[in-house]
């Protein structure tokens, strides 16, 4: 019986702080997917109907926007990921001037989104300082179009820009926490630098890989001021179709359909990069 008392008041003291959450989050929820089936329509009668599904499924657009949309977030978050390793295990033994350059490589997290792409676009716009430094030591003959570019490049420099920082906190919180003494037995045991990343840090750090790629695809996926300002202009990322097509041609329910691709997208996507990533914290084989 006193288990069971336990247990309940356990479960209550949590109820204010889950309760807002679920009551903040289940509304929003509720309502944009009740939207995309034709409730809560802000003009109009209100009923069930899969005709905004239909219609927005047999867009073009959505289906272009879906795959650039992923396209820029796949490709971003393994970009931070990949500058964020070099730079974790570089600043993981202190030396002078360390905390000086963690603190410049973190400033782009204190830096609202917007304002950061109107900063960084002066530097990949077709004149900016990123051309000029590629001309100046002969890399390039003429400026390359960054900005506005029909891949996405500019988007993605952009992302990749602002979550390396995040990415740099998670990978650091793992791979900080292996000892010296793991690395040092394997230095004995013959490994070099490379194989002690691919044998032992790489494998014990993959939990916050996991975490570091889950979060900054689902945060480049919802974006919604670097595509704007850095993007194509022949192509309209999901979170850009939602809004004009939710404030600008006023289909409330056609845009609550967008939003719900975005979120089914950001679930099947986590799944996904749970599944692929799993298998790396596996290292099996003899050091070499």
């Amino acid at each position: 019986m006193n288990k069971f008392l336990s247990h309940w008041k356990t479960w209550l003291l949590l109820l204010p702080g889950v309760g807002t959450i679920l009551l903040l989050m289940g509304s929003t929820f509720y309502m944009v997917i009740a939207q995309s089936f034709g409730y809560h329509n802000m003009m109009g009668e209100s009923g069930f109907s899969l005709e905004f599904w239909n219609e927005a499924l047999a867009d073009a657009k959505l289906h272009k926007s879906l795959l650039y949309s992923i396209k820029v977030s796949v490709i971003g978050a393994l970009g931070a990921v990949a500058m964020a390793y070099p730079l974790v295990l570089w600043l993981r033994k202190p030396f002078p001037g360390s905390s000086t350059i963690t603190g410049l490589l973190r400033a782009p997290m204190f830096i609202p989104g917007l304002v950061a792409a109107f900063l960084l676009v002066n530097v990949i716009s077709y004149h900016g300082v990123l051309n000029q430094m590629m001309m100046a030591i002969g890399l390039i003959d003429k400026p390359i179009r960054m900005q506005n570019d029909d891949f996405g490049w500019g988007v993605i420099i952009l992302q990749v820009w602002k979550q390396l920082p995040f990415a740099m906190i998670l990978l650091a919180g793992a791979v900080n926490s292996i000892r010296n003494d793991v690395l040092d037995a394997a230095a004995d045991l013959g490994a070099n630098t490379w194989r002690k990343f691919t044998g032992i840090i790489f494998p014990l750090s993959v939990p916050a890989l996991q975490v570091a790629l889950i979060l900054i695809f689902i945060g480049a996926l919802g974006d919604y001021s670097f595509y704007s300002i850095a993007g194509p202009k022949n192509t309209y990322s999901l979170s850009m179709l939602m809004h004009i097509t939710s404030t600008e041609f006023m289909e409330w329910n056609k845009g609550a359909v967008v939003a719900v691709v975005i979120m089914v997208t950001a679930v099947l996507a986590a799944i996904a990069i749970s599944l692929l990533t799993a298998p790396l914290a596996q290292k099996k084989g003899k050091l070499k």
